[in-house]
């Protein structure tokens, strides 16, 4: 007899494309996954996943199946939300991630808050500031700070953010500070590099033009927090979006450079599956992260205000 368990591990392994991801997703060890889609297909008397040494792929048989089950998903989860629309409380395990910075400062905070106010739900939290593959990992809500592109999740946009590049006085006393995009090319650029990283190629709006440029440096790092702190000390020049060092330059620890050509804006915004009924716990979470990061931005952008103004 079929369980939904099993149609559950089917499909993580069948939109993930291994046993390792899906068991990651699901907190199974390979073996457990490989043991259940074996009994599967056994039950079904059909091979449902053909296997190579780097990817599992559905068979025919198999994207028949996976069709099926998501109409069984999809079933299940309105009958899911049909109950919790009674009053019931969120329940059930939520999976977040955000980049480093903001996931300390803003997300991080509102779980403790979150947990007690429902306190049925499980909440992992993975901070990093490498943009995760969301199917492979099993993400429900992501905040993401980037340059979005089409995604099979929704997007809950909070903001185009503003970015500006940096530096502190005592390293423009010493490397005058550039007059052009070009000028970039010479100096010590501060780089958040990890696998896949593009921010070794920086853009700026020049006019109507938008400039795109190689800058390198003797020191990179995949933490957006290091790289400021670098620049304070007067390391380099770095690209941050302007609420996230709005203190620093607002009490003259960093001062903006090229201010006339900035960097193409990103957009913030909070990410989840494109399902027509989100599950309670996620809804809940989203409503909560887009005001805690609206406020966080409002502030760091109310300083920089301040600043200008003087």
């Amino acid at each position: 007899m079929l369980s939904l368990e099993s149609i559950r591990i089917f499909m993580r392994a069948a939109e993930t494309g291994s046993f390792s991801a899906a068991g990651r997703a699901l907190r199974l060890s390979p073996s457990v996954i490989s043991y259940r889609i074996q009994t599967l297909e056994e039950h079904l008397g059909c091979l449902l996943l053909t296997r190579t040494t780097r990817r599992m792929n559905l068979t025919e048989a198999g994207r028949v199946f996976y069709d099926r089950c998501l109409d069984i998903a999809a079933s299940v989860e309105r009958a899911e939300k049909s109950v919790e629309t009674q009053g019931a409380a969120p329940r059930g395990t939520l999976k977040v991630t955000a980049p480093l910075a903001l996931g300390r400062r803003v997300v991080a905070p509102l779980i403790p808050a979150f947990r007690e106010r429902h306190p049925e739900t499980d909440v992992h939290l993975r901070l990093s500031d490498h943009l995760l593959d969301l199917v492979q990992e099993a993400v429900d809500v992501a905040v993401r700070l980037a340059q979005m592109r089409d995604s099979t999740f929704t997007l809950r946009k909070v903001a185009e953010i503003e970015r500006i590049l940096c530096a502190s006085p005592d390293y423009l006393a010493e490397h005058p500070a550039p007059g052009s995009p070009a000028e970039l090319i010479d100096h010590s650029c501060l780089l958040l590099r990890f696998p896949g990283s593009e921010q070794f190629r920086w853009s700026l709006r020049d006019g109507d033009e938008v400039v795109t440029l190689p800058v390198s440096g003797r020191i990179d790092a995949d933490d957006g927090d290091v790289l400021t702190e670098w620049a304070i000390q007067g390391l380099g020049i770095v690209l941050k979006p302007a609420f996230e060092v709005a203190p620093y330059l607002a009490d003259g620890r960093l001062v903006p450079v090229l201010p006339r050509t900035p960097p193409l804006p990103v957009t913030l915004g909070v990410v989840y599956p494109s399902r027509k009924m989100l599950p309670n716990r996620a809804k809940t979470f989203v409503e909560m992260t887009t005001e805690a990061l609206r406020a966080h931005v409002g502030a760091g952008l109310d300083l920089i205000g301040r600043r200008l103004a003087r």
